[in-house]
């Protein structure tokens, strides 16, 4: 009797979240996120390398990565739910060292950008996995503060690329960015087999083939046309027949899900209000990040005369914000309900954009980072809350499929904001923002983008608090 009594108790024992295995995850989801920014500033340094990239490839080496991260993140959530979030941990963190070695091998164009997509299917693994490991560890009282952390670590990912990419512009060569992943990427793999348990799998779990394939697809459509309409015009045959793709991929993906008996995802959870704002939510605070990081290497490189490094560690400021505010957001959040943090923090995103609008040459750097504190408080302020409700609007067993859902939205929020900027920027300046004589010219060229993107994300963030609202009830 007194060893049956004791059965119970040995299955109660579910792993736990230790700090050491949130700090090896939230590290995963930094280097997965870094990547996506640190190459913006090696671009100078590929373009005069012996490999004599096109305008296009040197586009595809830069795009490549985001296009193949956003287009398999929702498979690939739902490939860990099935399978282990654990093993395709491990996995996406070997495919993300195979393709930062291609990368730094390569002898020509398309043997770097390859290597580049390979990465992008690395992070695809890594970002949903990471997410979903957490949900399932911590306890409902302390997941918005394990989620909290994990933003913080994806908004300094971003950070860090920054700052990586350019002490490594400046000092290194690319192909030392690119060797330097594979050992990370084998440490943090060590890291993840000796402090992560495994969480509970299900076999049962749809991945739905044909459905992962449609939505890839769609995906890979919508954010190439995305990415591709500033430099070939949003009219261009090959931007329309992009969105086209895309646009016939995700309707055949929706009638194919409708239909199946185990869909990938369901497009009737898309019913639910809070889910709906909490997804867009996320697009638009990365909508408004993404096109800051796009013009703050060029202001700052450009009007202010700053060396490459120097350049990756002047948008530090941006750390502040996500560093102390993403556990008062989760607090806040706890209190509150979401729509208050979610509400002020994209607000103040917004103010800080058109604070930003406003530099020129002849303005203080004191003052520039004045203006990016006020948009980091905003992003560390709403974002875990916008986090925690994608998450929580879908069941447990589906953690993997929701971190990807979450982590596409970012995607395709940042595409969406360096195409919107940089079209604005394009449409308004024509010159070459390295002539002395011109950076007026360009500095007011980038108020007007910026503010573009500022009253975008506004009338976003409208939408959002009002789908955070609750119905009344007669």
């Amino acid at each position: 009797m007194l060893r049956h009594a004791q059965k119970p108790s040995r299955a109660a024992a579910a792993p736990v979240l230790t700090r050491p295995a949130l700090l090896v995850l939230c590290a995963c989801v930094l280097v997965a996120q870094g990547m996506v920014a640190a190459v913006n500033l090696l671009i100078p340094q590929l373009a005069a390398s012996t490999l004599l990239p096109t305008p296009d490839q040197l586009l595809w080496a830069v795009d490549a990565y985001v296009i193949v991260f956003a287009a398999l993140l929702i498979p690939a959530g739902a490939l860990g739910d099935r399978h282990g979030r654990k093993g395709a941990l491990l996995a996406g963190l070997g495919l993300f060292a195979a393709g930062g070695a291609l990368s730094a091998l390569a002898g020509d164009p398309a043997v770097l950008i390859a290597g580049r997509g390979l990465c992008g299917a690395g992070a695809a693994l890594i970002m949903p996995a990471t997410m979903s490991v957490l949900v399932h560890l911590s306890p409902p009282e302390q997941r918005g503060r394990a989620l909290a952390t994990w933003t913080l670590s994806a908004g300094l990912g971003g950070l860090a690329g920054n700052v990586g990419g350019g002490l490594a512009g400046e000092f290194l060569t690319w192909r030392a960015l690119f060797w330097a992943v594979v050992p990370l990427a084998a440490l943090l793999a060590l890291a993840v087999a000796r402090t992560v348990p495994r969480t509970p799998s299900r076999p049962d779990a749809s991945v739905d083939p044909v459905g992962a394939l449609l939505l890839a697809g769609a995906l890979f459509g919508v954010v190439y046309g995305i990415i591709e309409g500033p430099g070939h015009g949003w009219a261009s045959t090959r931007v329309l027949s992009a969105f086209g793709a895309g646009a016939g991929l995700l309707a055949a993906f929706t009638g194919h899900a409708l239909r199946g008996a185990h869909p990938l995802l369901d497009p009737r959870i898309f019913a639910s209000r809070k889910l709906r704002a909490g997804t867009l939510g996320i697009g638009a605070a990365f909508f408004g990040l993404f096109a800051l990081f796009f013009v703050n290497a060029q202001y700052l490189q450009y009007a202010k005369g700053f060396s490459p490094a120097v350049t990756g560690l002047a948008i530090v400021p941006l750390t502040v914000g996500m560093a102390l505010v993403p556990r008062l957001g989760a607090r806040l959040q706890e209190r509150t309900g979401p729509r208050l943090p979610v509400g002020v923090g994209l607000g103040l995103i917004g103010a800080g954009l058109l604070l930003v609008s406003t530099a020129d040459a002849d303005t203080p750097y004191a003052v520039y980072a004045l203006h990016l504190l006020v948009l980091s408080v905003g992003t560390g302020l709403c974002a875990p809350s916008l986090t925690l409700t994608v998450v929580a609007e879908l069941p447990a067993h589906q953690a993997g499929l929701g971190s990807g859902l979450n982590t596409a939205a970012r995607e395709i929020g940042a595409a969406l904001g360096v195409a919107v900027v940089g079209t604005v920027l394009a449409s308004r300046f024509h010159g070459d923002p390295r002539d002395p004589a011109q950076v007026v010219a360009f500095t007011e060229a980038m108020g007007v983008a910026l503010r573009t993107v500022s009253v975008v994300l506004l009338v976003a963030a409208v939408a959002v608090v009002a789908g955070y609202r609750e119905r009344t009830r007669g």
